[in-house]
């Protein structure tokens, strides 16, 4: 694809738009809008915009489409798989102004918010009049509900509470061309046509730029329990996820994490934690609900099933300071790798019963291709990040080797029934991989889906599709 420089032109006309204080092409912004948190990548743009917005917004992408200049939109810059990166240079357009929550209807459960919000944000405000938005990944005091929306974020609480597929009942959307659609009604049933709510939900901002969301809310349970359950060995750990379900048991978190992954933590976060002899992997499980003596019941039911599975103790959190410790803990983990060493992250996701083979054969196939990994995630759906650590890797089987292992990697995952991303999104880094988990034919309709809706491939090229 031939892409235009945006020029003098273009700067005078985008600050025509938003103003001259919200266009920005000096270096240290440049650089700053070059990277996300995906690795070490960095792609400079020409300039980046801040709209303010959905009809600023679609000045900008007329203007783009009609010029052929590539527009990568960006919420709060955390995502993991490079869907932020401009990778073609062109415009960032940055959604940090769109962050007003602008309706909580109690009586409806509903939140009308711009897609600029921080989710922590809006996690606050809700539970205020005891409600929860259970959607809560990792970054969730950074990272904006738009940017959650377009990777189909998750987080611990999908176990119980399901994905935000299940949360998003409108979207407002700005397509490539300019026009503002709205993709579905504010209710909590819709049979009339193609569902353009489910098709934007983990689309990165290649279809059209979400600038609104109505979501849907719940009552906020007034009681939670938090267990910290030790095993030998992963598999013994992964082993009784998958039992707990089976007993009847639904968890509101259930996160697992590998010792070496704690380690990390208490070296470099200063968390104070009993690592005991013998012990190689953790569970963190959280019930949550509105009677309390109904769910000591049913942590008694778990310790029973984890006993069953070599557990070797089960701690629980006696206060809600023991309980913030614990998820400390499990929060920290993903900062802690990053300061360890250079690495990747695959976000492999498997039937949870499945969990057992994955975590073994990714060791496996990190013997054979000399890289260590450190694993942890949301067991509870089967969700396993998978931190390839480079250590002493050479830069040329980094580079190179290294991307055969990965591939490896995901075609076990397939082959146990999962794919290649629960819910970082395949964005720029996993792109090469699609061929995994899709046929052809299958390709073909992804392509044919951008084409209807962005025939200029002006919205965040690159991404998804190469």
């Amino acid at each position: 694809m031939n892409y235009r420089k945006l020029g003098e032109e273009g700067i005078r006309e985008l600050q025509q738009i938003v103003g001259r204080d919200y266009v920005f092409t000096d270096a240290s912004t440049l650089t700053l809008y070059s990277r996300d948190e995906t690795e070490d990548l960095s792609f400079l743009p020409e300039a980046v915009v801040k709209p303010a917005d959905a009809g600023q917004i679609a000045a900008i992408l007329s203007w783009c489409n009609a010029r052929r200049v590539p527009v990568t939109p960006r919420g709060a810059g955390t995502s993991l798989s490079g869907s932020a990166l401009p990778i073609h240079g062109g415009l960032v357009l940055s959604l940090e102004r769109l962050n007003r929550i602008l309706k909580i209807d109690e009586r409806n459960l509903q939140a009308t918010v711009e897609s600029g919000v921080i989710t922590q944000v809006l996690m606050d405000a809700v539970a205020e009049r005891g409600l929860l938005y259970p959607i809560d990944p990792a970054s969730k005091g950074s990272c904006f509900i738009g940017g959650n929306i377009a990777h189909g974020s998750g987080g611990p609480r999908v176990v119980k509470y399901g994905t935000i597929r299940d949360y998003i009942l409108n979207l407002e959307v700005v397509l490539p061309s300019g026009e503002i659609i709205q993709t579905g009604a504010n209710t909590l049933k819709n049979a009339s046509g193609y569902s353009l709510t489910q098709l934007m939900i983990g689309s990165e901002g290649t279809l059209g730029i979400v600038t609104k969301a109505v979501l849907k809310l719940i009552p906020r349970a007034s009681h939670s329990v938090v267990l910290f359950a030790s095993f030998p060995t992963n598999e013994d750990a992964c082993q009784a996820v998958s039992a707990i379900f089976r007993a009847g048991l639904t968890p509101s978190a259930l996160e697992f994490m590998e010792r070496e992954g704690v380690e990390w933590v208490m070296e470099h976060d200063a968390v104070d934690f009993n690592l005991k002899p013998g012990v190689e992997a953790y569970l963190l499980i959280e019930v949550d609900g509105r009677d309390r003596d109904h769910l000591f019941v049913d942590c008694e039911k778990i310790a029973g099933v984890l006993e069953q599975h070599g557990c070797d103790e089960v701690l629980v959190a006696e206060s809600a300071a023991e309980k913030e410790a614990f998820w400390k803990i499990r929060h920290t983990l993903p900062h802690s790798v990053k300061a360890n060493s250079i690495y990747k992250e695959e976000d492999t996701v498997v039937p949870r019963a499945e969990l057992p083979a994955l975590i073994k054969g990714i060791k496996e196939i990190g013997t054979r291709y000399g890289f260590q990994s450190v694993c942890y995630g949301h067991a509870g759906d089967g969700n396993l990040h998978v931190n390839i650590i480079k250590g002493s890797m050479s830069e040329e089987d980094w580079k190179h080797k290294l991307r055969d292992g990965i591939r490896e990697l995901f075609q076990l995952t397939v082959r146990l029934g999962g794919t290649i991303s629960g819910e970082h999104g395949i964005g720029y880094v996993q792109r090469e991989f699609l061929d995994v988990i899709y046929s052809p034919p299958h390709l073909q309709l992804f392509r044919a889906i951008k084409q209807a809706f962005d025939p200029n491939h002006i919205l965040n090229p690159g991404k998804i599709l190469a």
